[in-house]
């Protein structure tokens, strides 16, 4: 389905049915804290998925949003639809498995990065990550995932500059 810019594909305190391949186009999730302030946990760019996993394998509550930065097209799957493909299509369980396992890794990885780099090399490993997305993100979007403000993000990507 083709989805604009700025629409909330889900809301925190929702159900989660689905999951969310992306084809084209930039989504993110993110979570807001009881005094308002946003954490961005992740981007989607083309090939990857999102949803929120916490939530979509518990049958619980969304804790987080999700919402489509750059106009997308996706795909969109719900667990029941995934068994039906596994038991027609038995490859596919293997491919779903393989990303599944591809993303914890990743999200094992950010864990650690965030826990023992500095916001400099944080940043370097986000442009690495996501080549060519920051002209289509907002900086405020890139320092929450970074864990930073937007001021120190300015500070680190002149400091780059002038090196």
């Amino acid at each position: 389905m083709n989805v604009k810019r700025g629409t909330i594909l889900l809301n925190a305190g929702e159900s989660v049915n689905e999951q969310y391949y992306i084809l084209e186009g930039c989504l993110r999730s993110f979570h807001i804290d009881p005094n308002g302030k946003e954490y961005t946990v992740q981007f989607g760019i083309k090939d990857w998925w999102i949803s929120d996993y916490t939530a979509f394998f518990s049958s619980s509550k969304a804790i987080m949003s999700i919402e489509v930065i750059q106009d997308a097209i996706i795909y969109k799957i719900t667990e029941q639809d995934k068994e039906l493909l596994y038991a027609k299509i038995p490859k596919i369980e293997h491919f779903f498995r393989v990303k599944l396992e591809k993303a914890f890794a990743s999200f094992q990885k950010r864990i650690l990065s965030n826990l023992s780099q500095t916001a400099k090399e944080r940043y370097l490993d986000f442009v690495k990550t996501y080549p060519n997305i920051e002209k289509n993100v907002k900086n405020y979007h890139i320092a929450s995932y970074l864990g930073i403000t937007t001021e120190s993000l300015s500070r680190i990507r002149k400091a780059l500059l002038s090196s």
